[in-house]
């Protein structure tokens, strides 16, 4: 476990030293800017890679090579200072406790999980690489969320240079990025509140909503994965320039800035979208109250918008193909039944995202959202501009069916719905308890502890796919409207903030919720039937070549793409982009059918050279060569050796 732990963190480390010296050159201190930068790096050197139609070997290089040249740079012209966050070292501290529980709560890879697997194995194992290439279907289509494969690159950079396999990089990589996610979200806190305080309190209050509430290590177990990484680290660090930016412009902030949201569009396109919008409420309420920050803020959101919007340009044809976007009445009903509870359905033109699905984290979420409203009373403060701002507005895009359908036609539902995590609840958490110690005085302290075990025992969060009973929906419309009331408050009140710091009485309220977290710390076994035997895995690795078509069932397909670098013909629709080539239903239709009556032509027609009988799934016996078989699977060669 240590040695391995030792690896990883090496292996990561030289993945980002190339970001670390190019944010030191211009004079960025912060790990949030060595994080944007090092993505930029690995895309340049992806994209190299897959102009050439090379090998990741070739990226590797160039890595290296840029490193170098960077360092020579430095060195040559002297390094740029600039002040970086106080207390940041604790936070990496606390951050390196909580890899290390995560490391005990690490899960098998499942579900979406196998889906980047399967690119990362690609990216580390094929020749001639290009964008295609590392697709699950040898005849599909790319993949609007993950057209350019950056995280990816990142996970197989990171096994390459660690020789580890992709599976234990992905299952092991989130007890290495967790430092990195609690310092990026504490660098935010400074540049908002300028507060150590409340720094630490923003990225306790989001390690104990995201990691805690949940049990078993909640979604930082699957920080490796691409929407996890962006949500908790590049979201925080885009976040956390842009507010520098605001506050302090110079070259080098607004540059790491565009990295950042650059690196964040790439990865995860829509959360750049998403990110946009509590920035721009916070901007307008700012320049409402104060009448400052005008044209720092106009230049910081140019450097989260203009980068990410060009990559969305050259992504849009590849989006308008997918047919989540802009849906059809077929689609339109799918997704209603999918997502039931978490919409409010009044027409297949007018929807909007169910107010319960702001309460859904939990305690922390719901004393953040009540919490709100005293952000009034700080109204001289950046902190408050974003809670009131970003709060309004993400609730405006979200609560208001006009809003919400547009917002869902242009980026589909499945990801619009995803846009209330991006409301300022940390940010409020902290704010709101310095505005109580003020007010409260000693007896916050208490108070904070009772509340906190309320909460967590009356409100602790529904983290299932469909909602069962999450916390009232009033809970969120007293939020609206004590959001309004802050909006006029801080046009009323003129007198200095109400604040004080209150580390303490925040550490009180989050104790219940961290307890309750740490009382269900050990992942879930996967069910036998969602596993592969290691003699299958071990025979399609030896006797299957890379890039190679397989056929079998949806499941066992999905699994076998993430165990090895081959194509497959079918997987679960609910795991593929819905496109004319892509075709999910269809390609499922066809597992099944032949499943039913074991008619060759069918994987014959998706040019797989192999087949693969899972006798849990189906009692065919086919008359092919048996290349491999054990007491469930059978894997038969569909072509001759030559």
């Amino acid at each position: 476990m240590v040695f391995l732990y030792m690896k990883l963190a090496l292996a990561t480390a030289v993945v980002l030293a190339p970001g670390w010296l190019l944010a030191r050159t211009f004079g960025v201190r912060s790990v949030s800017a060595s994080l944007a930068w090092a993505l930029v790096v690995v895309f340049c050197a992806l994209a190299a890679t897959f102009a050439l139609g090379s090998t990741l070997t070739l990226a590797l290089v160039l890595l290296a090579a840029i490193a170098l040249g960077v360092a020579a740079l430095g060195l040559f012209r002297g390094w740029s200072q600039a002040a970086k966050a106080p207390g940041r070292m604790w936070a990496l501290f606390w951050g390196a406790i909580v890899g290390v529980l995560l490391w005990i709560a690490a899960p098998s890879v499942q579900g979406d999980g196998l889906f980047h697997l399967a690119r990362a194995r690609k990216l580390l194992d094929l020749d001639a690489l290009s964008l295609d290439r590392v697709s699950e279907f040898a005849d599909g289509s790319l993949h609007p969320g993950y057209a350019f494969p950056l995280w990816h690159g990142f996970l197989a950079l990171i096994a390459k240079v660690a020789g580890e396999d992709p599976e234990r990089v992905v299952v092991h990589l989130p007890s290495i990025l967790a430092p990195l996610a609690v310092v990026v979200a504490f660098e935010a806190g400074w540049a908002l509140f300028r507060r150590t305080w409340a720094a630490g309190v923003t990225a306790a209050a989001q390690v104990a909503m995201i990691s805690f509430a949940p049990g078993m290590g909640g979604a930082y177990v699957f920080l490796s994965l691409p929407a996890t990484s962006s949500r908790q680290l590049l979201v925080p660090a885009a976040l956390a320039l842009a507010l520098e930016s605001v506050r302090s412009p110079s070259l080098g902030l607004v540059a790491s800035t565009a990295a950042a949201g650059f690196a964040l569009a790439v990865v995860h396109p829509t959360y750049a979208i998403f990110l946009w919008i509590p920035f721009v409420g916070f901007l307008a309420v700012r320049a409402l109250w104060e009448r400052k920050d005008l044209q720092t803020g106009a230049m910081a959101l140019g450097a989260l918008f203009v980068p990410a919007a060009l990559f969305m340009l050259w992504l849009r044809p590849i989006v308008d193909d997918t047919r989540s976007v802009s849906p059809d009445a077929d689609e339109l009903r799918r997704a209603f039944e999918q997502y039931r509870g978490q919409l409010v359905v009044h027409s297949d033109t007018s929807y909007n995202l169910a107010p319960e699905v702001f309460t859904r984290a939990g305690a922390v979420a719901v004393a953040a959202l009540l919490l709100i409203p005293l952000a009034g009373f700080a109204a001289r403060r950046r902190w408050s501009a974003y809670v009131v701002g970003g709060s309004l507005a993400v609730f405006a895009v979200l609560l208001i069916p006009i809003l919400f359908t547009g917002v869902a036609d242009l980026v589909s539902i499945s990801q619009a719905r995803r846009a209330a995590g991006f409301l300022p609840f940390a940010f409020a958490f902290a704010g709101g308890m310095g505005v109580l110690a003020r007010v409260v005085g000693p007896l916050l302290l208490p108070l904070a502890l009772g509340a906190g075990m309320f909460f967590q025992i009356v409100y602790p969060g529904d983290f299932e796919y469909i909602l069962k009973d999450p916390a009232p929906a009033w809970i969120v419309w007293i939020s609206v409207a004590g959001a309004v009331a802050a909006l006029v408050i801080g046009f009323v009140r003129r007198r200095p903030a109400l604040e004080k710091g209150a580390a303490l009485a925040a550490a009180a309220f989050l104790a219940p919720v961290i307890g309750g977290g740490l009382l269900d710390w050990n992942p879930p076994d996967p069910p036998a039937i969602a596993t592969l035997s290691p003699g299958l895995v071990d025979a399609v690795r030896e006797s299957v070549a890379p890039g190679t078509i397989v056929f079998s069932d949806t499941e066992t397909s999905f699994r076998l793409a993430a165990s090895a670098p081959v194509y497959i013909a079918v997987a679960p629709p609910g795991h593929v982009a819905d496109t004319e080539e892509n075709r999910p239903y269809e390609r499922a239709r066809d597992a099944r059918s032949f499943a039913r009556t074991g008619d060759l032509s069918i994987p014959a027609s998706y040019g797989a050279e192999f087949v693969v009988v899972d006798r849990l799934r189906s009692r065919q016996e086919l008359d092919l060569p048996v290349v491999f078989e054990d007491e469930r699977f059978t894997l038969y060669r569909l072509t001759s050796p030559a």
